[in-house]
């Protein structure tokens, strides 16, 4: 699906975008998680096609993508990242979005819509 699909789906608003091109990318996977460690521990299927759901608005977060590169995040629950924290997202080239949803009505629409779960692990044997 594609991001400007996705995003007017689940009512979310732009914070920062890096590369206006991400609204027409096609996105396959959605992770929802406020632990970053299990974000690490998962994630790990096709991670440039990856979307990261998470009210965790601040540094950590933003670091954690990086280091999975994943470059779309979308916080929850209309969490917003401070002036600091929007500064590192820009310095990284991050695309950072806000949705009023909360994150497990934010991820069931997604899923209903095609979305799979980004896990480190093939599961399409299951």
């Amino acid at each position: 699906m594609k991001l400007q699909s996705a995003l007017k789906l689940i009512q979310a608003k732009p914070m920062y975008i890096y590369d206006p091109a991400i609204l027409w990318r096609d996105y396959t996977y959605a992770a929802a998680t406020d632990l970053m460690s299990d974000a690490l521990a998962m994630i790990c299927t096709n991670c440039n096609r990856t979307i990261l759901l998470t009210g965790l608005a601040n540094a950590q977060s933003l670091r954690t993508a990086e280091m999975l590169d994943i470059t779309t995040i979308i916080y929850v629950r209309n969490k917003r990242l401070s002036d600091d924290n929007l500064e590192l997202a820009i310095e990284m080239e991050m695309n950072v979005f806000t949705t009023p949803l909360p994150m497990f009505e934010a991820i069931g629409i997604l899923y209903r819509e095609g979305f799979k779960t980004a896990t480190r692990h093939d599961d399409s044997s299951l």
